[in-house]
């Protein structure tokens, strides 16, 4: 049995992490220490001065295990992995496991390519963001392949260049071709550079180089070429006066502030970059009993531990605990200096009052009555609101919050398509409400327009259109769609929902090698879902009901077709009879190529009948070759 006085007592005086457990053996406490043998000791002292929320904990220790390090950071590091492995339930949880959007420039490649990714390499390419807004970021996106064409592909021009024909892209000014040498590495390279100059916010010196060629292209009377210039100057321009510039420092910041009420607590975080505001997060914290530098230690901790892009610079609102060590630590994650500054006065002081003001209106409203709070979730159907409640509206924020969807996702609908080789291709149609299976909205579709092959594109689409176009007299839209499949499904319902001018989040489900969930798929790239096992459930759920349901239909189907089989032929041949044989053989071949004895196996079958059976197989005048099978 654990005693924890005697255990108290071998403590070591070195910086290390102790993990708190409970009667059950489950961790309730992380927390890192300079001297093991003082900090841990405290807890089991005198309680006064404690919070209610330590003493509790206290109350639920039974024992404790703890693991020596080498230095203070490498025990803040430990502490990280540690929380975000088991989730303590008296630690300062930033529930919000979120990674964000950003833009790749692959500067390394010949040509080099621009697009969004949520996955940070330590490669050699360029990284801006990031964007906590997915439309923002496709926003971006968009302006940029209107401006400056640059290809979009993935092909290895290496051995290429000169093979095949453009893509669309290159009639339609997207891009410059450069897999037919259409463009210099030396032009290419400029459009690069460009490039980054923008998204580096560096606007004016981007305006005053392409002003200065304008010029020079009208004096050369190279009116076309000035005329393109003129349409990029001012497009540029434009989306310059809508970016907002905060700061004069046009440095890489975080600015990270707070507001509380009740043992409630807001933080919100601005992301700054080259001087403008590119978007902001908030994060709820509830049973806060936590003084503000233990509150602002913990998040920066927490969100800084996923974050793979980290800013020379972060100023926060109150002094933090461990400052010093955390500074050192993010320098070492970042490869850079990196300072954590709280300030006093002047414009850094202006932007903390602001997002401070800014968590303070957002905290309010969710505190109001009937708005969304942690653990409550309030959802708009029909009118009404619907208030979720425990792991319903859990799960269903943390889906809104991993796919970065505009709404809680209230109404899933999930599609699956089954088949059985080319034949009996079905699809269904589940629908989940408020995180639970909706049976009565449930829809099961006969693939009518794709015959004698298997097309899942094709399938999916038709079942899609099918749905879709009898509008919501049919069926209530969903807010999220979820189709089983990877990126060419996703992009199959996508092409029918915009033909039919519909604007509905739409991810794949995707599985692994052993045919288990896997994450979820959009253009935007692949969410896993391994590192939370209640989504992970959740979505597997859906996933594995909509096969059911498919599956369900296409044995129905099939079970038509055995009914209808060659054995109906056969005098004797009954309903009852018919489904015994294939129930005991499995396939007509079996019952063609079995024994007179063999058949009178069956139940219900006559020597009488076996010898029909029997002769009608084997005359010369009947070969048959049915292959069907009840697999």
């Amino acid at each position: 049995m654990f005693n924890i006085k005697e255990e108290l007592s071998k403590l070591p005086e070195k910086p290390g992490i102790y993990i708190m457990k409970d009667e059950n053996d489950n961790v309730i406490y992380v927390g890192k220490a300079v001297n093991l043998k003082n900090r841990v000791r405290q807890y089991f002292q005198s309680p006064t001065g404690q919070t209610p929320k330590v003493q509790l904990m206290v109350s639920k220790i039974k024992s404790f295990e703890y693991i020596v390090t080498n230095s203070e950071i490498e025990a803040l590091v430990l502490e990280c992995n540690l929380i975000k492995r088991y989730k303590p339930k008296y630690n300062i949880l930033l529930k919000d496991d979120k990674t964000y959007p950003y833009i790749k420039v692959t500067v390394d490649e010949e040509y080099p390519r621009v697009f969004i990714t949520r996955n940070i390499k330590k490669d050699k390419a360029k990284y801006f963001g990031p964007y906590p807004n997915v439309s923002d970021v496709k926003q971006i996106m968009n302006f940029l392949k209107k401006v400056f064409p640059v290809r979009s592909c993935s092909k290895d021009l290496s051995n290429s260049i000169g093979k095949g024909r453009p893509c669309l892209n290159y009639y339609i000014g997207r891009c410059t071709a450069p897999c037919q040498g259409m463009i210099s590495k030396e032009e290419y390279a400029a459009i690069i550079k460009d490039i980054c100059s923008f998204l580096g916010g560096r606007y004016e010196e981007l305006l005053s180089k392409l002003q200065k060629e304008m010029q020079e292209a009208a004096e050369n009377m190279e009116f076309e070429k000035a005329a393109a210039l003129r349409d990029k100057i001012q497009s540029i321009s434009n989306m310059f006066q809508e970016q907002k510039v905060l700061s004069t420092s046009f440095e890489d910041q975080d600015v990270i502030a707070m507001a509380r009420k009740d043992n409630y607590a807001c933080i919100q975080i601005f992301f700054m970059r080259s001087g403008k505001l590119i978007g902001r997060e908030s994060f709820l914290f509830d049973d806060v009993q936590e003084n503000d530098a233990e509150l602002m230690s913990s998040f920066i901790k927490q969100f800084y531990s996923t974050s793979e892009l980290i800013p020379g610079e972060i100023i926060a609102q109150v002094e933090i605990d461990d400052m010093k060590l955390i500074e050192d630590w993010l320098k070492e994650k970042r490869g850079g200096n990196v300072n954590i500054k709280v300030p006093k006065r002047g414009e850094k002081l202006k932007l903390v009052n602001m997002a401070s003001e800014n968590a303070k209106i957002y905290l309010e409203n969710v505190l109001q009555p009937g708005k969304t709070r942690p653990g409550n979730v309030n959802i708009k159907a029909d009118g009404e609101n619907i208030n979720l409640y425990g792991e319903n509206a859990e799960v269903l924020v943390k889906l809104a919050d991993l796919l970065k969807l505009d709404t809680i996702p209230s109404r899933i609908e999930a599609y699956d398509i089954s088949n059985t080789g080319s034949s009996e291709i079905t699809g269904s149609l589940v629908v989940f409400e408020d995180a639970q299976p909706a049976p009565k909205n449930y829809r099961r579709f006969k693939i009518k327009t794709v015959q004698d092959k298997q097309n899942d594109y094709a399938s999916m689409q038709e079942m899609l259109f099918r749905r879709f176009r009898k509008g919501e007299e049919f069926l209530e839209y969903p807010d999220l769609i979820l189709v089983d499949g990877g990126l060419g499904h996703v992009n199959a319902a996508l092409e029918v929902l915009r033909f039919l001018n519909l604007d509905i989040p739409v991810f794949g489900m995707v599985k692994d090698n052993k045919h288990n969930t896997r994450g979820l798929v959009s253009l935007d790239g692949e969410y896993e879902l391994s590192g939370n096992m209640q989504l992970y459930r959740f979505i597997a759920s859906i996933q594995n009901e909509a096969h059911r349901f498919a599956i369900q239909y296409n044995r129905k189907l099939r079970e038509k077709r055995y009914r209808q089989s060659v054995l109906d032929e056969i005098p004797g041949i009954g309903e009852k009879r018919k489904k015994d044989l294939l129930r005991h053989f499995g396939s007509i071949s079996r019952i063609k190529n079995a024994k007179i004895e063999e058949l009178m196996a069956v139940e219900g079958i006559s020597r009488k009948v076996a010898e029909n059976i029997y002769n009608y197989f084997n005359s010369d005048s009947n070969e048959k070759n049915d292959n069907y099978s009840m697999e």
